[in-house]
């Protein structure tokens, strides 16, 4: 029985074989995604040559001695004669790996060679995937500490919350060099540049806007974050039990502090009474939301619905009541992707070797990402392509500055 199969070019393929689990596809053989993903998705190479032996007392003995002993003098040289300064570990302990949930860490390290892959092609960032066997808080905080000589930066990556919020904030604390989940604050600057955007196209300011957020794990409580830090009027995030509200006896100390934060008009009820005459909704959470509550929406409504691979709200659906769709898909205008700023962002940190990477640095590539396509705005276009070369450096340069403005950086 032919089935259908999306190949690395995300074309779709026929006349194969029906398997009923990945596992099978891998045996098979027919499946062009393993072919890709056989062996890993990346290799170390070397940047100094190795032709003679000449060479090889420079790399390594004797020579390397001489740069070991001036670290051991000065340690701020490891920065200058090793990779440090230009590296990140992408860690993780697979507990909430995309979509699929808690797989563990060999499951989860084809996305982490994934992610790191994407550190170099539009950041021009080293990065190496680290997946620890460790749940435990204090074990992993421990772990990554002891790991962290080694790196300019840690990406923390598909951590499950609450616990993300714990060991990123242990770990700021902790370490000198920047620490950022992805998850969290890579999507919430993304949807702040494709927010600014829309309400630059439609003529309103942010501090009109009433904004809804479907989830209340680290994508939505970092977005809501970052939306009240850039002006936004108000947000209500609802959870799996409706708005989120300081009313609630059931919520953790992390929804407890959202609650304080956000919701300033004191709303209750479910995620459909919440979008009455809202302005923004934004889905980080998966399910469907019923045409009939978003067409309660305000007019000229904006619709992010991110969830992957089904949108809470279908683009075509949206698109009947809203003035800007946007959706976490390549696939439909608008991609809410996380690459068009975690690249940037850590190639600006490390440019000027900050020390942690700061809200205002965060506002800051939330800017410079939406500025790259203000001249060029529609309804389609609120934010830019992935593939769009001045990404990056825009955001890395903003970045820095801001970095500086802020006393993070040491050079």
């Amino acid at each position: 029985m032919a089935s259908e199969i999306i190949n690395p070019r995300g074309e779709l393929t026929r006349d194969q074989p029906t398997h009923s689990r990945p596992a099978e596809l891998a045996d098979a053989g027919i499946d062009p995604v393993f072919a890709l993903h056989r062996g890993g998705k990346m290799a170390v190479l070397g940047t100094v040559p190795l032709r003679d032996a000449d060479d090889l007392s420079l790399a390594y003995t004797p020579g390397v001695a001489r740069v070991c002993q001036a670290i051991a003098e000065r340690p701020e040289l490891v920065d200058d004669y090793t990779w440090k300064s230009g590296t990140v570990a992408v860690v993780t302990d697979g507990s909430a790996v995309l979509g699929l949930g808690d797989i563990g860490p060999e499951a989860s390290l084809p996305v982490m060679e994934g992610k790191a892959i994407l550190f170099k092609q539009f950041g021009g960032v080293d990065a190496v995937p680290v997946a620890l066997d460790c749940r435990d808080p204090d074990e992993l905080v421990e772990t990554v500490a002891r790991l962290a000589p080694s790196f300019g930066g840690i990406n923390l990556e598909d951590i499950s919350a609450p616990r993300c919020f714990e060991i990123e904030r242990r770990l700021q604390e902790r370490l000198d060099i920047p620490v950022f989940h992805d998850d969290q604050h890579g999507t919430a600057v993304v949807t702040l540049a494709a927010l600014r955007n829309a309400a630059r196209l439609t003529g309103r300011e942010p501090a009109d806007l009433r904004v809804v957020i479907s989830g209340a794990g680290a994508a939505g409580v970092a977005i809501s974050r970052i939306l009240l830090g850039a002006g936004v009027g108000d947000v209500v995030v609802c959870d799996r039990r409706g708005v989120v509200s300081a009313d609630r006896t059931d919520l953790t100390d992390v929804k407890r502090e959202l609650a304080e934060l956000t919701n300033r008009e004191g709303r209750t009820g479910s995620l459909a009474d919440a979008l009455a005459g809202a302005d923004v909704f934004v889905g980080v959470s998966g399910g469907t939301v019923p045409e009939s509550a978003v067409a309660t929406m305000a007019p000229g409504a904006f619709v992010f619905a991110m969830a992957n691979p089904d949108p809470e709200v279908h683009p075509e659906v949206a698109a009947r009541h809203a003035a800007v769709v946007a959706t976490g898909r390549s696939d439909f205008p608008n991609q809410i992707n996380n690459v068009l700023a975690f690249p940037g962002i850590f190639a600006g940190a490390l440019r000027v070797r900050a020390t942690r990477i700061t809200e205002g640095m965060k506002l800051a590539a939330a800017e410079a990402l939406a500025a790259v396509v203000a001249d060029e705005l529609s309804p389609t276009r609120v934010i830019p392509s992935p593939f769009d070369e001045r990404v990056a450096p825009a955001v890395a340069a903003a970045v820095a500055e801001a970095a500086r403005a802020e006393g993070v950086a040491r050079i």
